[in-house]
Protein backbone atom coordinates (compact mmCIF):
# COMPACT_ATOMS: atom_id res chain seq x y z
CA UNK A 1 0.00 0.00 0.00
CA UNK A 2 3.31 2.40 0.47
CA UNK A 3 3.58 4.98 -2.12
CA UNK A 4 0.12 4.04 -3.45
CA UNK A 5 -0.74 7.29 -4.97
CA UNK A 6 2.79 9.02 -4.92
CA UNK A 7 3.24 8.30 -8.82
CA UNK A 8 -0.44 10.09 -9.55
CA UNK A 9 0.48 12.87 -6.96
CA UNK A 10 3.92 13.81 -8.55
CA UNK A 11 3.40 12.93 -12.06
CA UNK A 12 0.93 16.58 -12.66
CA UNK A 13 3.76 18.15 -10.31
CA UNK A 14 6.31 17.50 -12.66
CA UNK A 15 8.28 15.73 -10.03
CA UNK A 16 9.87 13.31 -12.12
CA UNK A 17 13.55 13.87 -11.58
CA UNK A 18 12.60 13.92 -7.74
CA UNK A 19 10.79 10.43 -8.52
CA UNK A 20 13.50 8.65 -10.49
CA UNK A 21 15.62 9.76 -6.77
CA UNK A 22 13.22 7.75 -4.94
CA UNK A 23 13.36 5.13 -6.75
CA UNK A 24 17.30 5.22 -7.13
CA UNK A 25 19.42 1.70 -7.09
CA UNK A 26 21.18 2.47 -4.13
CA UNK A 27 18.05 2.73 -1.70
CA UNK A 28 18.65 -0.06 0.58
CA UNK A 29 15.78 -2.39 1.18
CA UNK A 30 13.75 -1.73 4.23
CA UNK A 31 15.17 -4.72 6.24
CA UNK A 32 18.76 -3.81 6.23
CA UNK A 33 19.93 -2.09 9.50
CA UNK A 34 20.50 1.27 8.73
CA UNK A 35 21.59 2.48 12.36
CA UNK A 36 22.96 1.61 15.58
CA UNK A 37 20.10 2.83 17.30
CA UNK A 38 16.95 3.45 16.59
CA UNK A 39 16.03 7.16 18.18
CA UNK A 40 12.35 8.98 19.29
CA UNK A 41 11.68 12.89 19.81
CA UNK A 42 8.74 14.17 21.50
CA UNK A 43 7.16 16.85 23.57
CA UNK A 44 8.27 14.96 27.22
CA UNK A 45 11.60 12.85 27.81
CA UNK A 46 9.21 10.17 29.74
CA UNK A 47 6.77 9.90 26.30
CA UNK A 48 10.47 9.67 24.26
CA UNK A 49 11.31 7.01 26.69
CA UNK A 50 8.49 4.99 26.23
CA UNK A 51 9.14 4.70 22.63
CA UNK A 52 12.54 4.22 22.75
CA UNK A 53 12.05 1.05 25.29
CA UNK A 54 9.96 -0.54 21.97
CA UNK A 55 12.35 0.01 20.02
CA UNK A 56 14.77 -1.91 22.40
CA UNK A 57 12.08 -4.54 21.93
CA UNK A 58 12.49 -4.96 18.24
CA UNK A 59 9.27 -2.41 17.50
CA UNK A 60 8.95 -0.85 14.47
CA UNK A 61 9.20 3.41 13.84
CA UNK A 62 5.22 2.79 14.24
CA UNK A 63 4.95 0.56 17.50
CA UNK A 64 7.04 3.32 19.01
CA UNK A 65 5.11 6.06 17.50
CA UNK A 66 2.24 4.83 19.07
CA UNK A 67 3.54 4.09 22.16
CA UNK A 68 4.72 7.68 22.27
CA UNK A 69 1.17 8.86 21.54
CA UNK A 70 -0.20 6.84 24.25
CA UNK A 71 2.50 7.85 26.83
CA UNK A 72 1.54 11.29 26.16
CA UNK A 73 -2.22 10.77 26.87
CA UNK A 74 -0.60 10.03 30.90
CA UNK A 75 2.19 12.88 30.69
CA UNK A 76 1.08 15.30 28.74
CA UNK A 77 -2.57 15.34 28.66
CA UNK A 78 -3.01 18.85 28.42
CA UNK A 79 -2.33 18.76 25.15
CA UNK A 80 -3.08 15.22 23.44
CA UNK A 81 -4.09 11.75 23.65
CA UNK A 82 -6.89 8.96 23.03
CA UNK A 83 -9.61 11.51 23.36
CA UNK A 84 -8.29 13.27 20.36
CA UNK A 85 -7.06 12.45 17.28
CA UNK A 86 -3.65 12.50 14.67
CA UNK A 87 -1.68 12.98 11.22
CA UNK A 88 0.92 10.48 10.40
CA UNK A 89 2.92 10.30 7.60
CA UNK A 90 5.19 7.54 7.41
CA UNK A 91 8.62 6.19 5.47
CA UNK A 92 10.55 3.02 4.77
CA UNK A 93 14.25 2.89 3.61
CA UNK A 94 12.95 3.07 0.03
CA UNK A 95 11.39 6.39 0.36
CA UNK A 96 7.92 5.09 -0.06
CA UNK A 97 5.43 7.42 1.76
CA UNK A 98 2.23 6.29 3.31
CA UNK A 99 -0.09 8.59 5.56
CA UNK A 100 -3.10 7.61 7.69
CA UNK A 101 -6.07 10.60 8.53
CA UNK A 102 -7.18 10.24 12.46
CA UNK A 103 -8.64 13.61 12.60
CA UNK A 104 -11.23 13.76 14.67
CA UNK A 105 -15.29 13.53 13.02
CA UNK A 106 -18.10 15.73 13.74
CA UNK A 107 -21.67 13.94 14.74
CA UNK A 108 -24.15 13.36 12.29
CA UNK A 109 -26.65 15.89 13.93
CA UNK A 110 -23.77 18.38 13.20
CA UNK A 111 -25.16 21.19 10.64
CA UNK A 112 -23.57 24.88 9.21
CA UNK A 113 -24.99 26.59 12.63
CA UNK A 114 -23.65 24.24 15.03
CA UNK A 115 -21.82 27.05 16.83
CA UNK A 116 -24.80 29.43 16.63
CA UNK A 117 -26.50 30.62 20.20
CA UNK A 118 -29.67 32.77 20.31
CA UNK A 119 -28.83 33.14 16.32
CA UNK A 120 -25.45 34.24 16.97
CA UNK A 121 -22.26 33.19 16.54
CA UNK A 122 -20.41 32.16 19.77
CA UNK A 123 -17.41 33.31 20.46
CA UNK A 124 -14.25 30.66 20.51
CA UNK A 125 -14.34 30.60 24.76
CA UNK A 126 -17.47 29.95 25.22
CA UNK A 127 -17.52 27.64 22.69
CA UNK A 128 -14.64 25.03 23.91
CA UNK A 129 -15.55 23.69 27.17
CA UNK A 130 -18.58 20.94 27.07
CA UNK A 131 -19.95 18.96 24.21
CA UNK A 132 -20.66 21.00 21.34
CA UNK A 133 -16.72 21.07 20.76
CA UNK A 134 -16.20 17.33 20.89
CA UNK A 135 -15.45 15.51 17.75
CA UNK A 136 -15.11 11.57 17.55
CA UNK A 137 -11.95 10.46 18.65
CA UNK A 138 -9.09 8.93 16.08
CA UNK A 139 -6.12 8.54 17.71
CA UNK A 140 -6.87 4.83 18.37
CA UNK A 141 -8.67 4.04 15.28
CA UNK A 142 -5.04 5.78 13.42
CA UNK A 143 -2.99 3.76 15.78
CA UNK A 144 -4.58 -0.02 15.15
CA UNK A 145 -4.80 0.99 11.26
CA UNK A 146 -0.79 1.86 11.55
CA UNK A 147 -0.13 -0.85 13.99
CA UNK A 148 -1.54 -3.50 11.50
CA UNK A 149 0.36 -2.31 8.19
CA UNK A 150 3.37 -1.18 10.07
CA UNK A 151 3.71 -2.65 13.44
CA UNK A 152 6.00 -5.79 14.17
CA UNK A 153 5.59 -6.11 18.22
CA UNK A 154 1.84 -7.17 19.80
CA UNK A 155 -0.76 -4.39 20.35
CA UNK A 156 -0.83 -5.13 23.85
CA UNK A 157 2.88 -4.58 23.99
CA UNK A 158 2.31 -0.96 22.87
CA UNK A 159 0.31 0.00 25.90
CA UNK A 160 2.73 -1.58 28.81
CA UNK A 161 4.79 1.55 28.93
CA UNK A 162 1.56 3.77 29.41
CA UNK A 163 -0.13 1.62 31.74
CA UNK A 164 3.11 1.70 33.83
CA UNK A 165 3.22 5.74 34.03
CA UNK A 166 -0.64 5.78 34.78
CA UNK A 167 -0.20 2.99 37.70
CA UNK A 168 3.05 4.50 39.20
CA UNK A 169 2.24 8.00 38.71
CA UNK A 170 4.05 10.66 37.20
CA UNK A 171 5.67 14.04 38.56
CA UNK A 172 3.92 17.56 37.67
CA UNK A 173 6.51 19.24 34.86
CA UNK A 174 6.72 23.24 34.63
CA UNK A 175 5.34 23.13 31.72
CA UNK A 176 1.91 20.75 33.42
CA UNK A 177 1.62 23.53 36.07
CA UNK A 178 1.50 26.57 33.96
CA UNK A 179 -1.23 24.93 31.67
CA UNK A 180 -2.93 23.78 34.75
CA UNK A 181 -2.86 27.60 35.71
CA UNK A 182 -3.87 29.26 32.17
CA UNK A 183 -6.84 31.04 31.76
CA UNK A 184 -8.07 29.06 28.90
CA UNK A 185 -7.67 25.59 30.56
CA UNK A 186 -10.05 23.68 30.99
CA UNK A 187 -8.58 21.44 33.11
CA UNK A 188 -10.77 22.21 36.40
CA UNK A 189 -13.88 21.68 34.04
CA UNK A 190 -15.19 18.76 35.59
CA UNK A 191 -14.97 16.62 38.36
CA UNK A 192 -12.51 14.40 37.72
CA UNK A 193 -10.36 16.68 36.27
CA UNK A 194 -10.25 18.89 39.71
CA UNK A 195 -9.70 15.36 42.07
CA UNK A 196 -6.54 14.71 39.20
CA UNK A 197 -4.77 17.76 38.98
CA UNK A 198 -6.02 20.12 41.51
CA UNK A 199 -6.00 20.59 45.44
CA UNK A 200 -8.98 21.24 47.60
CA UNK A 201 -7.58 24.58 47.56
CA UNK A 202 -8.93 24.73 43.75
CA UNK A 203 -5.22 25.04 43.04
CA UNK A 204 -3.17 23.32 40.77
CA UNK A 205 -0.56 20.57 42.69
CA UNK A 206 2.34 21.86 42.69
CA UNK A 207 5.37 21.12 40.70
CA UNK A 208 6.78 17.63 41.05
CA UNK A 209 3.34 16.02 42.40
CA UNK A 210 2.97 12.53 41.62
CA UNK A 211 0.26 12.05 40.13
CA UNK A 212 -1.61 8.23 39.43
CA UNK A 213 -4.53 8.17 37.22
CA UNK A 214 -5.42 4.42 37.90
CA UNK A 215 -8.71 5.46 35.53
CA UNK A 216 -6.61 6.11 32.59
CA UNK A 217 -4.50 2.59 33.55
CA UNK A 218 -7.97 0.60 33.14
CA UNK A 219 -9.00 2.23 30.02
CA UNK A 220 -5.68 1.34 28.20
CA UNK A 221 -5.31 -2.09 29.65
CA UNK A 222 -8.93 -2.44 28.54
CA UNK A 223 -8.04 -1.33 24.84
CA UNK A 224 -4.36 -3.44 24.87
CA UNK A 225 -6.45 -6.51 25.69
CA UNK A 226 -9.75 -6.01 23.76
CA UNK A 227 -8.70 -4.19 20.84
CA UNK A 228 -9.17 -0.74 19.43
CA UNK A 229 -12.94 -1.47 18.67
CA UNK A 230 -13.41 -1.75 22.60
CA UNK A 231 -12.68 2.51 22.76
CA UNK A 232 -15.18 2.51 19.52
CA UNK A 233 -18.23 0.45 21.26
CA UNK A 234 -19.43 -0.82 24.63
CA UNK A 235 -18.79 0.83 28.10
CA UNK A 236 -16.54 3.59 26.57
CA UNK A 237 -18.48 4.17 23.43
CA UNK A 238 -21.46 4.65 26.16
CA UNK A 239 -19.86 6.68 28.40
CA UNK A 240 -18.17 9.56 25.63
CA UNK A 241 -22.08 9.53 24.49
CA UNK A 242 -22.87 10.90 28.04
CA UNK A 243 -20.40 13.04 28.91
CA UNK A 244 -20.96 15.19 25.48
CA UNK A 245 -24.90 14.70 25.85
CA UNK A 246 -25.06 15.49 29.18
CA UNK A 247 -22.48 18.17 29.89
CA UNK A 248 -22.86 21.03 32.26
CA UNK A 249 -22.35 23.18 29.34
CA UNK A 250 -22.64 22.98 25.74
CA UNK A 251 -24.32 19.27 25.47
CA UNK A 252 -24.61 18.05 21.87
CA UNK A 253 -26.75 15.24 20.73
CA UNK A 254 -23.44 12.80 19.76
CA UNK A 255 -24.42 9.45 19.30
CA UNK A 256 -23.25 5.67 19.91
CA UNK A 257 -23.61 5.40 16.21
CA UNK A 258 -21.09 8.00 15.71
CA UNK A 259 -18.54 6.96 18.03
CA UNK A 260 -18.95 3.18 16.73
CA UNK A 261 -18.89 4.26 12.61
CA UNK A 262 -15.28 6.53 13.22
CA UNK A 263 -12.71 5.21 10.76
CA UNK A 264 -9.38 6.28 10.55
CA UNK A 265 -8.39 6.46 6.94
CA UNK A 266 -5.63 6.00 4.04
CA UNK A 267 -5.03 9.42 2.48
CA UNK A 268 -3.05 10.31 -0.28
CA UNK A 269 0.60 11.40 0.79
CA UNK A 270 0.83 15.32 -0.75
CA UNK A 271 5.01 16.09 -2.38
CA UNK A 272 7.05 18.39 -4.21
CA UNK A 273 10.14 19.44 -4.72
CA UNK A 274 12.16 22.12 -3.11
CA UNK A 275 15.37 22.92 -4.56
CA UNK A 276 16.85 19.36 -5.22
CA UNK A 277 14.67 18.42 -2.53
CA UNK A 278 11.37 15.79 -1.88
CA UNK A 279 9.22 17.34 0.79
CA UNK A 280 5.84 15.02 1.64
CA UNK A 281 3.39 15.71 3.94
CA UNK A 282 -0.12 15.32 5.09
CA UNK A 283 -3.33 15.98 2.68
CA UNK A 284 -6.44 17.23 3.87
CA UNK A 285 -8.38 17.83 5.58
CA UNK A 286 -4.79 18.82 7.22
CA UNK A 287 -3.69 22.08 5.42
CA UNK A 288 -0.10 21.56 6.41
CA UNK A 289 1.39 20.22 3.38
CA UNK A 290 -0.20 22.78 1.09
CA UNK A 291 0.93 25.61 3.40
CA UNK A 292 4.20 24.39 4.13
CA UNK A 293 5.13 23.43 0.43
CA UNK A 294 3.59 26.23 -1.51
CA UNK A 295 5.50 28.51 1.51
CA UNK A 296 8.73 26.59 0.05
CA UNK A 297 8.24 26.65 -3.42
CA UNK A 298 7.12 30.61 -3.38
CA UNK A 299 10.57 30.77 -1.87
CA UNK A 300 12.68 28.94 -4.16
CA UNK A 301 13.91 31.70 -6.61
CA UNK A 302 15.47 33.61 -3.67
CA UNK A 303 18.88 32.27 -2.25
CA UNK A 304 17.97 32.01 1.52
CA UNK A 305 21.54 30.42 2.12
CA UNK A 306 23.20 33.79 0.72
CA UNK A 307 21.03 36.12 2.82
CA UNK A 308 21.51 33.85 5.94
CA UNK A 309 19.39 33.49 8.99
CA UNK A 310 20.47 37.12 10.25
CA UNK A 311 18.97 38.94 7.21
CA UNK A 312 15.99 41.01 7.57
CA UNK A 313 15.21 40.47 3.96
CA UNK A 314 15.51 36.91 4.43
CA UNK A 315 12.71 36.86 7.27
CA UNK A 316 10.62 39.31 4.92
CA UNK A 317 10.46 36.74 2.12
CA UNK A 318 9.25 34.24 4.42
CA UNK A 319 6.71 36.36 5.81
CA UNK A 320 5.36 37.56 1.93
CA UNK A 321 5.37 34.21 1.21
CA UNK A 322 3.37 32.70 4.33
CA UNK A 323 0.66 35.52 3.60
CA UNK A 324 0.44 33.95 0.10
CA UNK A 325 0.06 30.72 1.24
CA UNK A 326 -2.25 30.87 4.16
CA UNK A 327 -4.50 33.20 2.06
CA UNK A 328 -4.74 30.11 -0.02
CA UNK A 329 -5.33 27.63 3.13
CA UNK A 330 -8.06 30.13 4.44
CA UNK A 331 -10.23 29.94 0.94
CA UNK A 332 -9.48 26.50 -0.30
CA UNK A 333 -8.66 23.93 2.73
CA UNK A 334 -10.65 21.05 4.20
CA UNK A 335 -12.04 18.24 4.62
CA UNK A 336 -11.63 16.98 0.79
CA UNK A 337 -14.73 14.47 1.22
CA UNK A 338 -17.19 17.18 1.67
CA UNK A 339 -15.28 19.71 -0.56
CA UNK A 340 -13.48 20.03 -3.75
CA UNK A 341 -9.98 21.12 -2.72
CA UNK A 342 -7.40 22.05 -5.50
CA UNK A 343 -4.64 20.39 -4.01
CA UNK A 344 -2.41 19.51 -6.94
CA UNK A 345 -3.01 22.84 -8.15
CA UNK A 346 -1.95 25.10 -4.50
CA UNK A 347 1.60 23.10 -5.09
CA UNK A 348 1.76 23.28 -9.01
CA UNK A 349 5.12 25.07 -10.00
CA UNK A 350 3.97 27.29 -12.52
CA UNK A 351 1.17 28.27 -10.18
CA UNK A 352 3.63 29.24 -7.90
CA UNK A 353 6.09 30.92 -9.79
CA UNK A 354 2.94 33.34 -10.24
CA UNK A 355 2.64 33.78 -6.69
CA UNK A 356 5.84 33.84 -6.19
CA UNK A 357 6.47 36.56 -8.99
CA UNK A 358 3.89 39.11 -6.48
CA UNK A 359 7.01 38.81 -4.15
CA UNK A 360 9.27 42.01 -4.07
CA UNK A 361 13.10 41.64 -1.97
CA UNK A 362 12.32 45.47 -1.16
CA UNK A 363 8.73 45.58 -0.87
CA UNK A 364 5.93 44.63 1.05
CA UNK A 365 2.87 43.43 -0.93
CA UNK A 366 0.06 46.11 0.27
CA UNK A 367 -2.23 43.22 -0.10
CA UNK A 368 -3.29 39.43 -0.18
CA UNK A 369 -5.37 36.95 -1.14
CA UNK A 370 -6.04 33.95 -2.40
CA UNK A 371 -5.07 32.78 -5.85
CA UNK A 372 -7.01 30.38 -8.31
CA UNK A 373 -5.01 27.35 -8.63
CA UNK A 374 -5.35 24.78 -11.05
CA UNK A 375 -8.82 23.34 -10.49
CA UNK A 376 -10.24 26.19 -8.37
CA UNK A 377 -11.37 27.41 -11.59
CA UNK A 378 -15.38 28.37 -11.10
CA UNK A 379 -14.91 27.29 -7.04
CA UNK A 380 -16.96 30.08 -4.93
CA UNK A 381 -15.30 30.40 -2.21
CA UNK A 382 -15.52 32.46 1.01
CA UNK A 383 -12.06 33.56 2.51
CA UNK A 384 -12.28 32.22 6.34
CA UNK A 385 -11.49 34.46 8.97
CA UNK A 386 -7.94 32.69 10.93
CA UNK A 387 -9.08 30.16 13.94
CA UNK A 388 -7.67 30.00 16.93
CA UNK A 389 -5.51 26.93 18.14
CA UNK A 390 -3.69 26.48 20.71
CA UNK A 391 -2.67 22.33 21.91
CA UNK A 392 -0.99 19.49 20.59
CA UNK A 393 2.11 17.28 20.09
CA UNK A 394 4.87 16.52 17.66
CA UNK A 395 6.38 12.52 17.82
CA UNK A 396 9.43 11.84 15.25
CA UNK A 397 10.33 8.67 15.30
CA UNK A 398 13.35 6.01 13.39
CA UNK A 399 14.18 3.01 13.78
CA UNK A 400 17.08 1.04 13.16
CA UNK A 401 16.24 -0.25 9.87
CA UNK A 402 15.26 3.03 8.48
CA UNK A 403 11.73 3.53 9.03
CA UNK A 404 10.26 6.76 10.24
CA UNK A 405 7.64 8.29 11.38
CA UNK A 406 6.38 11.99 11.78
CA UNK A 407 3.20 12.02 14.00
CA UNK A 408 1.57 15.31 15.47
CA UNK A 409 -1.07 14.25 17.92
CA UNK A 410 -3.84 16.89 19.60
CA UNK A 411 -7.10 17.27 21.81
CA UNK A 412 -6.97 21.41 20.63
CA UNK A 413 -6.61 23.58 23.39
CA UNK A 414 -5.10 22.85 26.90
CA UNK A 415 -7.31 20.02 28.32
CA UNK A 416 -9.73 19.88 25.12
CA UNK A 417 -13.02 20.52 25.59
CA UNK A 418 -12.29 19.46 29.44
CA UNK A 419 -14.88 16.46 29.26
CA UNK A 420 -13.17 13.42 30.75
CA UNK A 421 -13.98 9.24 29.97
CA UNK A 422 -12.24 6.76 31.61
CA UNK A 423 -8.98 9.13 32.97
CA UNK A 424 -8.42 11.30 29.22
CA UNK A 425 -9.83 14.09 28.26
CA UNK A 426 -11.87 14.36 25.52
CA UNK A 427 -11.04 16.84 22.54
CA UNK A 428 -12.81 20.06 21.56
CA UNK A 429 -11.33 19.84 18.01
CA UNK A 430 -14.64 20.90 16.47
CA UNK A 431 -13.61 24.88 17.43
CA UNK A 432 -11.12 24.03 14.05
CA UNK A 433 -14.31 24.37 12.37
CA UNK A 434 -14.94 27.98 10.75
CA UNK A 435 -18.24 28.49 12.80
CA UNK A 436 -19.55 31.12 10.48
CA UNK A 437 -20.86 29.01 7.64
CA UNK A 438 -21.05 31.82 4.85
CA UNK A 439 -19.59 35.23 4.63
CA UNK A 440 -20.68 37.77 1.79
CA UNK A 441 -23.11 34.98 0.21
CA UNK A 442 -20.20 32.37 -0.26
CA UNK A 443 -20.02 29.06 1.43
CA UNK A 444 -17.07 28.51 3.64
CA UNK A 445 -15.23 25.20 2.63
CA UNK A 446 -14.34 24.40 6.19
CA UNK A 447 -17.96 24.87 7.81
CA UNK A 448 -19.67 22.33 10.20
CA UNK A 449 -21.48 19.03 8.47
CA UNK A 450 -22.26 15.86 9.80
CA UNK A 451 -19.83 13.14 9.91
CA UNK A 452 -17.26 16.29 8.64
CA UNK A 453 -13.20 16.56 9.65
CA UNK A 454 -12.04 20.02 10.81
CA UNK A 455 -9.19 21.60 9.14
CA UNK A 456 -6.57 21.12 10.60
CA UNK A 457 -3.19 23.07 10.48
CA UNK A 458 -1.13 19.87 11.38
CA UNK A 459 2.11 19.54 9.52
CA UNK A 460 3.31 16.08 10.22
CA UNK A 461 6.97 16.36 7.35
CA UNK A 462 9.40 14.25 5.40
CA UNK A 463 11.94 15.54 3.62
CA UNK A 464 14.01 13.40 1.34
CA UNK A 465 17.63 14.42 -0.13
CA UNK A 466 18.10 14.07 -3.92
CA UNK A 467 19.39 10.30 -4.34
CA UNK A 468 16.34 9.44 -2.68
CA UNK A 469 17.48 9.33 0.90
CA UNK A 470 15.40 10.86 3.93
CA UNK A 471 17.25 13.48 5.58
CA UNK A 472 14.60 15.02 8.14
CA UNK A 473 11.60 14.28 10.13
CA UNK A 474 9.78 17.16 11.80
CA UNK A 475 6.42 18.29 12.82
CA UNK A 476 5.55 20.83 15.37
CA UNK A 477 2.67 21.88 17.99
CA UNK A 478 1.52 25.43 18.64
CA UNK A 479 -2.44 25.44 16.43
CA UNK A 480 -1.86 27.75 13.08
CA UNK A 481 1.50 28.82 13.99
CA UNK A 482 2.41 24.66 12.76
CA UNK A 483 3.30 25.27 9.42
CA UNK A 484 5.12 28.22 10.07
CA UNK A 485 7.47 26.57 12.54
CA UNK A 486 8.03 23.42 10.29
CA UNK A 487 8.64 25.95 6.98
CA UNK A 488 11.48 27.84 8.98
CA UNK A 489 13.12 24.35 10.68
CA UNK A 490 13.00 23.09 6.59
CA UNK A 491 14.81 26.50 5.89
CA UNK A 492 17.55 26.19 8.70
CA UNK A 493 18.52 23.02 7.87
CA UNK A 494 18.11 22.86 4.14
CA UNK A 495 19.14 26.68 3.23
CA UNK A 496 21.26 27.53 6.35
CA UNK A 497 23.27 24.32 7.08
CA UNK A 498 21.73 24.03 10.56
CA UNK A 499 21.10 21.19 12.50
CA UNK A 500 17.78 19.80 13.54
CA UNK A 501 18.18 21.10 16.76
CA UNK A 502 19.87 24.38 15.79
CA UNK A 503 17.00 24.87 13.12
CA UNK A 504 14.25 24.03 16.23
CA UNK A 505 15.59 27.32 17.95
CA UNK A 506 15.34 29.28 15.64
CA UNK A 507 13.05 32.07 15.65
CA UNK A 508 9.71 32.00 14.50
CA UNK A 509 7.72 34.99 12.02
CA UNK A 510 4.14 34.43 11.83
CA UNK A 511 2.04 35.97 8.95
CA UNK A 512 -1.02 34.42 8.57
CA UNK A 513 -2.61 35.85 5.19
CA UNK A 514 -3.36 39.13 6.92
CA UNK A 515 -1.65 42.36 6.98
CA UNK A 516 -0.25 41.76 10.73
CA UNK A 517 3.01 39.62 10.95
CA UNK A 518 4.21 38.28 14.49
CA UNK A 519 7.60 38.01 15.14
CA UNK A 520 8.46 36.10 18.70
CA UNK A 521 8.75 38.17 21.24
CA UNK A 522 12.46 38.00 23.05
CA UNK A 523 13.80 36.30 19.95
CA UNK A 524 16.49 37.76 17.69
CA UNK A 525 13.82 38.93 15.20
CA UNK A 526 12.27 41.61 17.60
CA UNK A 527 15.39 43.85 16.83
CA UNK A 528 14.30 43.74 13.27
CA UNK A 529 11.27 44.90 13.23
CA UNK A 530 12.26 48.74 12.28
CA UNK A 531 14.35 46.86 9.36
CA UNK A 532 10.67 44.84 8.61
CA UNK A 533 8.87 47.89 8.73
CA UNK A 534 11.05 49.85 6.48
CA UNK A 535 10.14 46.93 4.17
CA UNK A 536 6.99 48.07 4.20
CA UNK A 537 5.02 45.69 6.89
CA UNK A 538 2.86 48.59 8.43
CA UNK A 539 1.81 46.24 11.76
CA UNK A 540 4.72 44.10 12.98
CA UNK A 541 3.99 42.68 16.46
CA UNK A 542 6.39 40.74 18.86
CA UNK A 543 4.24 38.18 20.48
CA UNK A 544 5.24 34.57 22.73
CA UNK A 545 3.80 32.16 19.76
CA UNK A 546 3.07 28.61 21.08
CA UNK A 547 6.07 27.04 19.70
CA UNK A 548 6.86 23.19 20.38
CA UNK A 549 8.59 21.12 17.30
CA UNK A 550 10.63 17.83 17.32
CA UNK A 551 12.81 16.34 14.46
CA UNK A 552 15.19 13.87 13.80
CA UNK A 553 18.12 14.77 11.09
CA UNK A 554 19.87 11.88 9.17
CA UNK A 555 23.38 12.57 8.45
CA UNK A 556 24.81 9.27 6.62
CA UNK A 557 24.34 6.74 9.14
CA UNK A 558 24.00 9.11 12.31
CA UNK A 559 20.48 10.05 13.45
CA UNK A 560 20.60 13.57 15.21
CA UNK A 561 17.63 14.44 17.41
CA UNK A 562 16.17 17.62 17.76
CA UNK A 563 13.18 19.51 20.48
CA UNK A 564 12.56 22.88 20.88
CA UNK A 565 14.38 24.55 23.86
CA UNK A 566 11.39 26.48 24.65
CA UNK A 567 9.43 22.77 25.70
CA UNK A 568 10.13 20.23 27.88
CA UNK A 569 10.71 17.64 24.73
CA UNK A 570 13.64 15.46 24.19
CA UNK A 571 15.13 13.27 21.47
CA UNK A 572 16.42 9.88 22.60
CA UNK A 573 18.07 7.11 21.53
CA UNK A 574 17.06 3.49 22.46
Amino acid sequence: MLNRNLALLLAPLALASCTAATQTASAPPPTTQLFAKGMVSAADPRAAGAGTAILQQGGSATDAAIATMLALTVVEPQSSGIGGGGLYVTTNARGEVDTIDGREKAPMAAGPKWFFKDGKVMNFADAVPGGTSVGVPGNIALAAKAHALHGKLPWAALFAPAIKLAKNGFAITPRFYGALKSSNATGAFTPEGRALYYGADGLPLPVGTVVRNPALAATLEMIARQGAKSFYSGGNARAIVARVTTAPRNPEPMTEADVDAYQAKDRAPVCAAYRQFRICGMGPPSSGATTVLATLGQLERFDLHALGQGSPTAWHLIAESERLAYADRGRYSADADFVAVPVAGMIDRAYLARRSALIDPTRTMPSVSAGTPPGAEGLSRADAPLAEEYGTSHIAVVDRQGNAVTYTSTIESPFGSGLMVGGYFLNNELTDFDMQPEIAGRMVSNRVEGGKRPRSSMSPTLVFGPDGRLVLVVGAAGGATIPAQVIRAVIGVLDWNLSAQQALALPVIFAPGIDTVFVEQGSSLEPMIPALKALGHADVQPRGLPLKGNAIQISGDTLLGGADPRSEGAALSE
